[in-house]
Order: structure tokens, then C-alpha cells, then sequence
């Protein structure tokens, strides 16, 4: 592999990884305060379908995105009335999750396809031209760092923004301090004053529209604006372990998600001379997920550890 081929490859990986991002970051938000939301793959589906849609029926790359990041919020909030008001099991209702919404999303989807009476739906050429690589003038041009740095679509870019003000959010203000408390101990946050079950509702929704939004990377980059059934095709579950890999740091999370992108586009770049099946670059993602997974399970370390109450629902009266 040139010089070339190697930007070209990493610049591939970015892109391919920016999906997972949206998924970590929206999972980190949510365990932070204190709940392990499995349905991370169902609610990507949702934003898929809601992004796809409403960038079908309004032609606004804008509108695609907040409908995303809303139906991925929306989700949420059911998952947050049944384990938060409800009290209902954190592991079960998130698997129920990524059920439902995956079935949900194919369901419409289908649905969609048959009513306007075409064998498929494709997103408009005005927002497809939308989601397209910015060219920024001049420094798009700078050689090497040009194509690194200066050439992606807008969802990378909003993806490393995120990730930035999510780290700032929560190592530098008071707010996030509060719901890092949560996360930890709600009954010593609660005696503090700290309104648990309101920051509870505002993360596990905001974690359910980050997920969302990176339903519609799936759904508008990856598969170019057509919709397919199945279209997050288990990013959600590489999100989840990549959580555990970035030590529920967003900016780790930003390098963690790039690695899996690169895993993801090894197939393309490595030379079919080589004799390696495709097969065997799919299962790579998944290999590493399985070994994230088992790692983090023998680890002991309290050091960027899970939030301590993750996955324990907090009875108040029990305080």
C-alpha cells in the first residue's frame, strides 16, 4: 500500500467509524448517570428511519437530523420511564429496545415503500449533495493534512464536536459533575440536594438522540441516502463494547471508534492477493468486541471504571 492509499485508508476509517462514534457517545452519556441502556442498536434504527424520512419529505439535511436526533430522544424516553418512574429491569428493557426498534424502523420502512408505490426509496439529490465532503477552501487543498483533516462530511465533524463538548461537560461544569454524582452514588447525590430523577430523564434522552443521529450517518453515508432494512446492521452492539474500550471517556471514544472504522475497512485495502476471505474481515469488528467484552470483564480496576450504580435502578425510599 502507497503513501496515498494509506490517507486515503485512514481518511475511509474516519468516516466508517463516525456511526459507532454517535453510538458510543450516546451510551456514555447514558451510563454516566447511571443506566445501562442495551437498546442502543434499536434506537439507531429509529433515527435511521426518522432522519431518512423527514430528509425525504423536506429535502432539508437540517430538519433530517433533528428528526434523528428526536426520534432517538423519543426512544429514550420510553426506556427512561420504565427503568427510571417504573423501575423496571436496565438490562431487559434495553435488549426489548433494540428489538422493537430495529422491527420498528423495517416495519415503516416497508410500510413507506408500499403506500408511495416504488420499489425503493432514495433520499433526493439536493440533500444528498448536502451530506457530501465539505471542501473547505485552501485548507483542503494542504497536502496530507488537507484529506485528513479538512475533508468529511458533516456528520464527522458534528461526531468530534460532540465528543469535545460532552469531555467538557462533564470534567468541567457543575452540571455534569452533578450527574457523574449520580452516576455514582444517587443516594448521596439526592442528599445533597441533586434532582436525580430530572438529570436521569436528560441524559437517557440527549444519550437516545446522539444514538439516533448516528442511525442517520448509517442510513445517509453508508448506504447513500437508500433506505435498506437492517441498515445499523449491528453498529449499536460495537457501540456498546467501545464504551467499555474508551473507559466512558468521549475523547477516548473518538480514537476508539476510528480503530473500529479502520477493522471495518480492512477488505478494501488489503490486497486480494493476500488470500484472506471477506468473510473474515466482517468477523474482525466483532472478534475484537467479544475480546473488549471478556477483557473488561476480568479487569479489576477502579480507575476509569463504570459508573458504580450503572444498571441498579434507584429507589428513593430505600435511601
Amino acid at each position: 500500500m502507497d503513501f496515498g492509499m494509506i490517507i486515503i485508508f485512514i481518511a475511509a476509517s474516519i468516516t466508517s467509524g463516525t456511526p459507532i462514534l454517535f453510538g458510543t457517545l450516546g451510551e456514555i452519556v447514558t451510563e454516566k448517570v447511571g443506566h445501562l441502556n442495551l437498546g442502543v442498536e434499536g434506537m439507531m434504527a429509529i433515527g435511521a428511519f426518522a432522519g431518512f424520512m423527514a430528509g425525504y419529505t423536506t429535502d432539508s439535511f437540517v430538519i433530517a437530523i433533528l428528526a434523528a436526533f428526536l426520534a432517538g430522544a423519543l426512544a429514550a424516553l420510553i426506556y427512561g420511564i420504565l427503568t427510571i418512574t417504573f423501575m423496571a429491569n436496565q438490562n431487559v428493557t434495553g435488549l426489548t429496545l433494540t428489538i422493537f426498534g430495529v422491527g420498528l424502523a423495517n416495519f415503516c420502512g416497508h410500510f413507506a415503500r408500499k403506500s408511495l408505490g416504488v420499489e425503493s426509496l432514495k433520499l433526493p439529490e439536493n440533500i444528498t449533495a448536502q451530506m457530501r465532503a465539505i471542501q473547505i477552501p485552501v485548507l483542503s487543498d494542504i497536502p496530507v493534512i488537507g484529506p485528513l483533516l479538512f475533508s468529511y462530511n458533516p456528520f464527522v465533524y458534528l461526531g468530534i464536536i460532540i465528543a469535545i463538548l460532552l469531555a467538557f461537560y462533564f470534567n468541567r461544569t457543575k452540571r455534569g459533575l452533578n450527574v457523574r454524582a449520580i452516576g455514582e452514588n444517587p443516594a448521596a447525590a439526592d442528599a445533597a440536594g441533586i434532582k436525580v430523577t430530572k438529570w436521569k430523564y436528560i441524559n437517557v434522552c440527549l444519550g437516545g438522540g446522539i444514538c439516533g443521529i448516528g442511525g442517520a450517518f448509517t442510513i445517509m453515508i453508508i448506504n447513500k441516502g437508500v433506505w435498506i432494512s437492517d441498515c445499523v446492521n449491528g453498529l449499536g452492539w460495537i457501540s456498546v463494547a467501545l464504551v467499555i474500550f474508551a473507559s466512558w471517556n468521549p475523547k477516548k471514544a473518538i480514537f476508539g471508534a476510528f480503530i473500529f472504522g479502520a477493522l471495518r475497512q480492512l477488505k478494501y485495502y488489503v490486497p486480494s492477493s493476500v488470500g484472506i476471505p471477506g468473510a473474515i474481515y466482517d468477523m474482525i469488528p466483532y472478534i475484537i468486541t467479544t475480546i473488549v467484552l471478556i477483557m473488561a470483564s476480568v479487569k479489576n480496576s477502579k480507575k476509569n471504571a463504570q459508573p458504580a450504580s450503572c444498571g441498579v435502578n434507584y429507589f428513593r425510599e430505600e435511601r
